[in-house]
């Protein structure tokens, strides 16, 4: 099957073309076809980029006003006769869609019908800034490819697992039965991956381990997967809770916040701002919110870009024992997204003083510059292994869409 993932945010677009299906799941042979993406939409120069192995980059700029006009850009790239892949829109079987808050609603992927429709727009107030853009996407795609599946894949399906003692917060509990107030988790398609790597690596179910998942990039969480479920993770209500991010703060005493707003005479609005965009790793540094610049600074003697990287691996560091403590142990730690693919420093700082664990990272393999792809890097006498794997969230989403087609995922309610 061809399926194409749609991942649409409030001004862009990012896509790909997948062939997958339960045969080539099983081989892992999945094949990318296309992968591109849509930026700027709203604006006379927007940027349209498309990309196929084997091949030089086409980039354009035209003015794209709505999402409508992205999607048919890409839908017209796809089977475009000098740069396109396919010859005709009717050789794709289904459409994946990334929606970033399912809610306690949704604990798999679905197949997307009005009732589906509807309990989705239900979680807007969840996801303001997230689920309209996602929604608008399968509205504007479903014009555009009527007579295909469409298949909402939720980042927080993979955290509905986790027990009450550890979503619940320690508020009335009314709260969370009127408002829905509780830890939901993100990220939840990328630590799925990463277990599903780690159980295809090792030969061993993932229902026998124990697995911490480090998602470190510009968003960070950390997941602890129980036997193949998720046990607990470090984003909540919102993915603003747990580890230092590039802009957004992480854990923080509730009080602190309403102290500041009081002498700040702040807004509600300018709260959730400072909180999301000036804050983290931008914050501490005063300089940058990419761990990059933050390196490369701190080696030439910032102080603030050293504190920021030193607070940053200790709240890590924190995250990882206590959900060692959680699970009784762990067998497999891993590193993924763009910091943790890429940091050796971050890698080794957040294991540093592990081995009691058992966790001990050797730094040949940690640092080595040719190193590229999934690759272990702790040493051959560490009890419990530590992985590089780089994550592909897409291909989850291409094959929970087949799965979903086939029936594998029973179909919602009419």
């Amino acid at each position: 099957m061809k399926i194409l993932v749609l991942n649409c945010g409030s001004s862009s677009v990012k896509f790909q073309l997948i062939e997958t299906s339960l045969e080539l799941i099983e081989q892992r042979a999945d094949r990318l076809i296309a992968k591109g993406s849509v930026e700027k939409i709203g604006s006379s120069h927007a940027i349209v980029t498309f990309d196929v192995p084997g091949r030089e980059r086409h980039r354009e700029t035209p003015e794209i006003l709505e999402h409508r006009v992205a999607i048919e850009r890409v839908a017209r790239l796809l089977c475009d006769p000098e740069h396109g892949v396919i010859g005709d829109p009717k050789e794709i079987d289904g459409v994946g869609h990334r929606v970033v808050h399912g809610g306690e609603k949704f604990a798999n992927s679905t197949l997307i019908n009005d009732r589906v429709l509807h309990e989705m727009k239900e979680c807007i107030e969840l996801a303001p800034l997230h689920n309209p853009a996602n929604i608008r996407g399968y509205t504007v795609a479903r014009q555009i490819f009527p007579d295909i599946p469409h298949v909402a894949v939720f980042d927080t399906a993979f955290h509905q697992t986790m027990p009450p003692h550890s979503y619940l917060y320690a508020l009335p509990r009314v709260i969370h039965r009127r408002h829905g107030v509780r830890r939901y988790g993100f990220h939840g398609t990328s630590h799925r991956y990463c277990a599903y790597r780690i159980e295809k690596i090792t030969g061993v179910d993932r229902e026998e381990l124990r697995i911490i998942t480090a998602h470190l990039g510009n968003g960070c969480s950390a997941c602890a997967i129980d036997h193949g479920k998720s046990l607990d993770t470090t984003m909540g209500f919102t993915p603003l809770e747990g580890l230092i991010m590039g802009t957004r703060s992480g854990d923080i005493d509730p009080a602190a916040v309403l102290h500041v707003i009081a002498k700040e005479e702040l807004r509600l609005s300018e709260a959730n701002t400072l909180l999301n965009k000036h804050s983290g790793l931008l914050g501490i540094s005063g300089i940058s919110n990419d761990m990059r610049e933050l390196q490369t600074a701190a080696a030439k003697g910032n102080e603030d870009a050293q504190l920021a990287i030193d607070m940053f691996c200790y709240r890590l560091k924190k995250y990882i024992g206590a959900y060692a403590a959680a699970m009784g142990g762990v067998d497999h730690l891993v590193f993924t997204g763009g910091i943790g693919e890429n940091s050796a420093l971050i890698r080794e700082r957040s294991v540093d003083g592990l081995a009691f664990m058992g966790l001990e990272i050797d730094p040949a393999r940690n640092a080595d510059p040719e190193a590229r792809g999934e690759r272990q890097i702790s040493t051959a006498t560490s009890r419990a292994k530590i992985w590089v794997i780089p994550t592909d969230e897409e291909l989850v989403i291409a094959r929970d869409t087949v799965r979903c087609i086939v029936g594998v995922i029973p179909p919602p309610p009419a």
